[in-house]
């Protein structure tokens, strides 16, 4: 099992920057993407950037460009910064480790941070 802490998380203007932070712990060797999804009130959790064992990354189109996700292997971390930041940012973020099981895989999620996007 895989134990993901997220941070970093806060209250920024439209227009600011924040760095989220995702550690891994546990059974770390058998990671194979660590993702970043969000949820905002009365909306269905979404997927916004991923992050292979490899390094491969992906956005969803409405952060492509403002968001930037990162891995540190010898931290166990992987971060998501997030530029020019709008208020339909506003959500709870969750890490999320899609982890391989036996011979299938399984997701592993954080507790969430809250991010919030306003004047």
């Amino acid at each position: 099992q895989v134990q993901l802490l997220e941070s970093g998380g806060g209250l920024v203007q439209p227009g600011g920057s924040l760095r989220l932070s995702c550690v891994a712990s546990g059974s770390i060797e058998s990671i194979l993407a660590t993702r970043w999804y969000r949820q905002a009130p009365g909306k269905r959790r979404e997927l916004v950037a991923s992050i292979t064992s490899a390094g491969s990354t992906n956005y969803a189109d409405s952060v492509k460009g403002r968001f930037t996700i990162s891995g540190d292997n010898a931290k166990n971390t992987v971060y998501l910064q997030m530029n020019s930041l709008k208020p339909e940012d506003t959500a709870v973020y969750y890490c999320n480790a899609l982890v391989r099981w036996g011979l299938g895989s399984r997701d592993d999620w954080g507790q969430g941070t809250q991010v919030t996007v306003s004047s």
